[in-house]
């Protein structure tokens, strides 16, 4: 028999020259191609000049969404080098522009701090562009250069004298692989307002000329002024403690204030990137503040000597903080920078946390309220394990101690399942008639879920509903969450397109987000979104997802009939599963979180105790609510 197995040689092994990598694998390198991908481009720009604003050779940068779709970035730094690269014989401007890895940030000599570490961000940002044109203010003259996808389509050419220094940066994220250029607002205006925080004394002004909207930042305060903004709509027990202190090169920034709420709120920052996923900084941290609050309650005897420890979660429960370290040589896990991995930053955080967070501790007396909180958290801890374990108990047994009002699939394999959870009876039967027993699962809620923002989670587990999820997902909860035991792939709130089924989903997103966020980082939560209308013309009919689709419809055709849909009860099982439940056609949405300190924000504001902002938010944005239902 003959061997048809394809040879495989050197001719099959394929190297891309330059730029022509990131062409083909972008993912690689902004994370993906949808809006997330397209405000990346922008952030990796825009790192670039607090680079400068980092050196202190920069106080603003300006920037602004064009109305054909470009963006461009101006700041008023050094301005890129425009001589001679010795070891490619090419104008440094166009090595910068045109070449991995190239850039200011290695070998210690332009920069001793920087985010844009792996010297591939406005390179990138040359490829995944129709056009990019860069323009210089150095050394007392200007230059210029253009380039499409990547390439120089100009030389480096001086064009006169100025006496301003300084960087813009035009690009046009090129259709081609970038999937839409529908900028959103407020999701830049809150990195670059999280950017300006990190950077005191920094200004920028961000301008979108689509919409005729700007917005400038400006914090002299620093993340002092980041912990009052986090904390403006909680009750704060005392003022904001404050610490910079530089060790061996490593200068670490913290500060932190308690609340009166439950949940913790800490962001980690490494050269002004939010470390998503924490790192050595995040730990040093937190052993700090664990060993000095101990510290302290055993030396003021309000832990007596027959009490253990407070434990790591019961010194953080209701503290917001920011731990900001900026160092010359980073070590990320990744070119996205979600983890700090350098060893020595550990030691150098939590000797300048500890020594200067228990000197504050002896001094205030908001310390004493600050142990005792912890002491009330450990209480509700030793509660909350109890009924964690209880839950967990059940959790482990076979599919016949699931909650009962579970209807399970068949299949086993979590890349292949999915779970609706449904509201009520009514939706839950049809779900359960429609849908595909072999890997889709149901699981109907009744009634509202507790609203965890306002509760401790030993109250979260004494709920029914929430027991039931715990149980259904079997991953756990909290500190005890363990992802590998999802037996889902995808978790999917489906509600109906009302009041009530949007404050279910609040709820949800709620308890997820405090208690399960990994179930969100890591792409497991969805809504499901069901058709809002029924249309009928003639004898033709389809299925309208939103107001401006049937507006667009009733244009064409003045004379159809329409039949709204108030609940998922109101479609019969074959019409939840062609609209809503079959992968072929069904449309959902993926629940992502760009900006965690923002998220953490928006849920405290809406679920929180405090009235007045959630009323503001409401009034505020009244005008944009689509499908009211009154």
């Amino acid at each position: 028999m003959a061997d048809t197995t394809p040879r495989y040689t050197a001719d099959n092994i394929q190297v891309l020259e330059g730029l022509e990598a990131v062409r083909r694998r972008p993912g690689m390198y902004i994370g993906s191609t949808d809006v997330r991908g397209l405000h990346h481009l922008v952030y990796e720009v825009v790192d670039n000049s607090i680079d400068e604003a980092l050196a202190g050779v920069c106080d603003r940068i300006d920037v602004t969404i064009h109305k054909d779709g470009s963006v461009s970035v101006c700041d008023n730094g050094r301005g890129i080098p425009v001589g001679i690269e010795k070891t490619t014989g090419r104008n440094t401007l166009e090595v910068v522009h045109t070449v991995l890895h190239a850039g200011g940030k290695f070998g210690g000599g332009g920069y001793k701090v920087a985010s844009g570490l792996h010297g591939v961000g406005v390179s990138a940002v040359n490829a995944l562009s129709a056009w990019l044109e860069v323009e210089v203010h150095f050394d007392g003259r200007i230059y210029t250069q253009r380039y499409e996808k990547g390439v120089p389509v100009t030389d480096v050419t001086e064009q006169g004298k100025t006496k301003q220094h300084g960087t813009r940066t035009r690009f046009m994220p090129d259709p081609e692989i970038i999937q839409t250029l529908d900028y959103r607002f407020r999701t830049l205006a809150q990195r670059f307002r999280e950017m300006a925080f990190l950077t005191r004394g920094l200004t920028l002004h961000f301008y979108d000329e689509r919409q005729d909207r700007e917005t400038t930042f400006h914090f002299e305060g620093g993340i002092k002024a980041f912990i009052h903004y986090l904390n403006r709509h909680r009750k704060r027990l005392h003022d904001v403690f404050y610490v910079e202190k530089e060790i061996e090169g490593t200068l670490v920034e913290i500060a932190l204030q308690y609340t009166d709420g439950y949940a913790e709120s800490v962001f980690p920052f490494a050269n002004n990137i939010n470390t998503v996923d924490g790192g050595t900084h995040l730990t040093g941290f937190r052993s700090a503040l664990t060993r000095a609050l101990n510290e302290y309650a055993r030396n003021s005897n309000l832990l007596k000597d027959k009490e253990g420890n407070f434990a790591g979660d019961d010194v953080r429960e209701g503290l917001t903080a920011i731990v900001s370290v900026k160092l010359s040589d980073p070590q990320f896990e990744s070119q996205t920078k979600g983890k700090l991995g350098n060893a020595e930053v550990q030691g150098h955080v939590a000797s300048a946390f500890y020594e200067a967070f228990s000197q504050w501790l002896d001094k205030n007396g908001a310390a004493r309220t600050i142990v005792q909180k912890a002491a009330t958290a450990r209480r509700a801890r030793v509660a909350a394990r109890q009924a964690r374990e209880l839950v967990l108990r059940k959790t482990a047994l076979e599919s016949s101690a699931l909650p009962g009002k579970l209807a399970d699939c068949s299949d086993r394999d979590p890349n292949r399942t999915e779970v609706f959870i449904v509201e009520g009876d009514s939706a839950g039967g049809s779900a359960k008639q429609g849908r595909d027993r072999r890997f889709q699962a149901v699981l109907p809620l009744r009634g509202k879920i507790l609203n965890v923002e306002k509760s401790r989670i030993d109250s979260a587990l004494n709920s029914n509903e929430i027991k039931a999820l715990i149980q259904a997902l079997g991953c756990g909860v909290g500190n005890q969450f363990d992802l590998t035991n999802l037996r889902y792939g995808k978790v999917v709130i489906m509600t109906d397109a009302d009041v009530d089924g949007a404050h279910i989903i609040t709820l949800l997103l709620t308890f997820f987000f405090r208690y399960m966020d990994e179930l969100i980082t890591s792409g497991h939560l969805f809504l499901a979104q069901p058709p809002l209308y029924r249309v009928k013309i003639g004898s033709n009919t389809q299925y309208v997802f939103s107001e401006e689709e049937k507006d667009a419809l009733a244009k064409k055709n003045g004379r159809m009939e329409l039949q709204r849909y108030k609940g998922l009860g109101e479609m019969n099982p074959d019409q939840l599963w062609e609209t809503t439940m079959d992968p072929a056609r069904r449309q959902m949405a993926q629940v992502t979180i760009d900006d965690a300190a923002a998220a953490d924000r928006v849920f405290d504001m809406l679920m929180g105790s405090d009235v007045p902002p959630r009323r503001k938010f409401i009034q505020t944005h009244a005008r944009e609510v689509e499908n009211l239902d009154v």
